[in-house]
């Protein structure tokens, strides 16, 4: 059966995340729908990279797609974004090997995470606006002390019995770009080695840096809230040890 490599953006604020559910509307979802309405078929193979949590965006999210279907990649693609609402859209679609998977040749994603100064009558689906003065020289002070392999279960409800929250994080740069503030997150799985008996590993959440760099900015003041919003965060690409060795989404600079 062929199999295809899909590269697809979208806006969370309408979705209970990626991965699809019984009674909620999720992207998997709606392209899962758009692909049986295209090819006529139901069985096929529809694999995302990674969840996204509700709300959250998606610059570049990969998936392959398992298809038997006459159609060549860019009429698929065409075809597939007439029938997908106007928030979710498939950037390409190319043939991939029949070994590649999209979840498990993975073993790195960047996360782009937006926070404005100022209110912004559009941005609000999009960005976390904190009132409080910024201290920007402070936030990457702090983000050097997330480098490198962390567990971040002070930051998780999760129980680290059954799920690891262990992220290798390989990258945090923070950028001012106007009112807004920009952190780059290139994480990794934190696995164990040969024989490991730790749990599943996981990816990072920029919430959980977020949620720390801002406290540390804000000089110890306590922010109004439980922390950083899901709606700011972009899963911006992903990176391949497969077939794909390089970024698999967006460009990787």
């Amino acid at each position: 059966m062929p199999r295809f490599k899909l590269v697809i953006e979208y806006a969370g604020t309408k979705y209970s995340g990626w991965q699809i559910q019984k009674n909620a509307r999720t992207v998997q979802g709606e392209v899962d729908r758009a692909i049986r309405e295209v090819a006529g078929r139901r069985e096929f193979e529809l694999y995302g990279s990674g969840r996204t949590d509700a709300g959250v965006h998606a610059l570049a999210q990969v998936a392959h797609l398992e298809l038997y279907t006459s159609l060549a990649p860019e009429p698929l693609r065409r075809r597939l974004n007439d029938e997908l609402p106007a928030d979710i859209h498939i950037l390409s679609i190319d043939k991939a090997p029949h070994r590649f998977h999209a979840r498990h040749d993975a073993v790195s994603r960047c996360y782009l995470y937006q926070i404005s100064r100022r209110r912004t009558a559009f941005g609000k689906p999009f960005v976390w606006w904190i009132r409080e003065p910024l201290d920007l020289d402070a936030m990457r002070h702090a983000a050097q002390a997330f480098l490198g392999r962390q567990d971040f279960a002070a930051f998780s409800d999760d129980d680290p019995d059954e799920k690891s929250t262990v992220v290798v994080l390989e990258r945090l740069e923070l950028v001012e770009a106007g009112a807004l503030i920009l952190g780059r997150f290139d994480a990794a799985p934190g696995r164990g080695g040969a024989g490991s008996t730790l749990p599943p590993a996981r990816w990072a959440r920029p919430t959980w840096g977020v949620t720390l760099l801002v406290t540390v900015a804000l000089s110890a003041m306590v922010l109004e809230g439980a922390g950083a919003e899901w709606s700011a965060i972009y899963m911006r690409d992903v990176f391949s040890a497969g077939p794909f060795v390089a970024g698999l989404g967006v460009a990787t600079g």
